[in-house]
């Protein structure tokens, strides 16, 4: 295969058009690149405003013309109080609880579901679920970890429940 140049003085290639040409004469095998025009290479699709000639053809248009709305502060996903996100938590938690022991994870994973979970709710039910998952972790020095967070979490939840309420 001969890519040496046809003309003895090289010629810069200025545009993705000329590159795609030259390309396609060095790698046959490729298929030919489709090239956009500029403004829909960046996302922008001329307006009326934008200062195009008047004999100028609109383009139709093509997927990449496509610009995805931008979100507003009305939109859903941005519009979240606190007290929704902690209402979503909340039913979330409650949703996952009498899943969790029908989850297929490793001991480790399942240990740290657990633990969130107690930290989250404050369920004491959950602290022997979560130790027999901790003794179920197989690294040494990580059940070790496991096991003085369970009983770091039972020494929290005592407290708490001797406490008055105030």
């Amino acid at each position: 295969m001969d890519i040496t140049p046809q003309n003895d003085a090289q010629q810069p290639i200025s545009d993705d058009q000329e590159l795609a040409k030259a390309l396609a004469g060095v790698m046959p095998d490729v298929p030919d690149p489709v090239v956009l025009d500029a403004p829909a290479q960046i996302g922008q699709i001329p307006t009326a405003s934008d200062e195009t000639p008047e004999e100028a053809p609109a383009l139709p248009p093509t997927e990449s013309t496509f610009m995805m709305p931008e979100p507003t502060l009305s939109s859903p996903a941005l519009s979240a109080t606190a007290a929704d996100l902690e209402s979503i938590k909340k039913d979330a938690l409650g949703e996952l609880r009498p899943l969790i022991d029908r989850v297929d994870l490793p001991a480790e994973e399942k240990f740290d579901t657990y633990l969130m979970l107690i930290r989250s709710t404050d369920d004491s039910t959950l602290i022997a679920p979560a130790h027999v998952a901790a003794q179920s972790i197989s690294d040494e020095k990580r059940r070790a970890e496991a096991l003085l967070d369970i009983i770091k979490e039972i020494d929290y939840l005592s407290r708490n429940n001797q406490q008055p309420a105030a």
